[in-house]
């Protein structure tokens, strides 16, 4: 990168999120919505539910394994912060200046896990669940009918805690962009960030690590549902 790069505040463009971490996140948004729209609406539209919930299964798994190997700034341990400093951090929320964090920043990042978290309980039950009417989940026959139930009623109360999720993630960016004068989305589709000059560890771009990655999880999920 040159110096006609640089800003004139001495920050530089620096790439935070790889293509990756992107690909995924926007993937989730879609799939996310379609199996929400698909699920209300039911009958026929079962069926794209369903394979949305595999999808999303599979695109779980990725980050989730992601997070150990991927680039720096996706990493668990970059973003995933000690109670002490969560508490600092929420201390100065309400201060007009933008954050100082090139990943999440330490109450994005543990929003980042319990979304993660309740996605996997619901592709998890939605596995087991039934309506009792036509709709069964490629592993129902392997459980009683009882824990069929149990399982289905935790993936429709599981719906409304992703729904609270989403409305607080969308809050939160629209806070920082609003309140902050931080813009959250933009990185998430360029990559992109303006930060300091030589004190960012940059994303790694690695692509082919990232397919690997995604292929096993996408074939872990289909022989599991088949």
């Amino acid at each position: 990168m040159d110096n006609a790069a640089q800003t004139v505040q001495g920050s530089r463009p620096v790439l935070v999120w790889d293509f990756p971490t992107r690909l995924f996140h926007w993937l989730l948004v879609a799939l996310v919505t379609i199996s929400f729209a698909s699920g209300k609406i039911g009958g026929n539209a079962m069926w794209y539910h369903e394979r949305c919930g595999e999808a999303i299964l599979a695109l779980l798994i990725f980050r989730l394994v992601w997070g150990f190997i991927g680039s720096t700034p996706s990493r668990f341990r970059t973003f995933l912060a000690g109670p002490s400093t969560v508490v600092r951090y929420a201390l100065t929320l309400f201060r007009r200046e933008p954050d100082h964090h090139l990943s999440h920043n330490p109450l994005g990042g543990w929003s980042v896990v319990a979304m993660l978290l309740v996605l996997f309980i619901q592709a998890g039950t939605g596995l087991f669940a039934n309506d009792d009417i036509a709709t069964e989940g490629p592993l129902y026959k392997w459980v009683s009918k009882a824990v069929s139930d149990r399982l289905t009623s935790i993936h429709r109360l599981n719906h409304d805690v992703i729904i609270a999720l989403v409305a607080v993630h969308v809050a939160a960016v629209l806070f920082h962009l609003i309140y902050k004068r931080e813009n959250l989305i933009t990185p998430m589709i360029t990559g992109i960030k303006q930060w300091r000059v030589d004190s960012a560890e940059a994303a790694q771009q690695s692509l082919w690590l990232a397919a690997g990655v995604a292929a096993v999880a996408a074939a872990a999920v289909y022989f599991l549902v088949r």
